[in-house]
């Protein structure tokens, strides 16, 4: 199963968020939301790499996600972290897949549910 199914089943299984597509321009790219608030907590894409000032060529899945302010920066530090692509980069992270371990990324997802509760 790829990172995308399976953190679309954990947001599903924990949050009944079901996922969402709604730029018919990028069809894989993949909001999560929160019931009733339609707030996103979490958008899944593949992006190309140079986008994101990464080395070769293709795309990468990435998943953005809301995270603390004070986390933000320590985070951008460690391998697998990016500022996040086409969000505010003081409260929203990109995370690059097959990089992060995925329960680093779910208790991201987590945090950033909590985060965007009551935005």
């Amino acid at each position: 199963m790829s990172l995308k199914t399976a953190i679309i089943k954990y947001a599903d299984n924990k949050y009944q968020a079901k996922p969402d597509f709604p730029w018919a321009k990028f069809p894989n790219y993949t909001v999560l939301r929160h019931q009733g608030s339609d707030k996103w907590f979490a958008l899944l894409m593949n992006v190309p790499r140079d986008k994101l000032g990464l080395k070769g060529d293709g795309e990468v899945d990435v998943v953005n996600v809301k995270c603390r302010p004070e986390l933000v920066g320590s985070l951008r530090m460690k391998e697998g972290f990016l500022p996040a692509y086409h969000m505010n980069k003081e409260h929203w992270l990109t995370v690059l897949d097959n990089t992060v371990p995925e329960k680093e990324i779910y208790e991201l997802i987590d945090d950033s549910h909590q985060l965007t509760t009551h935005d």
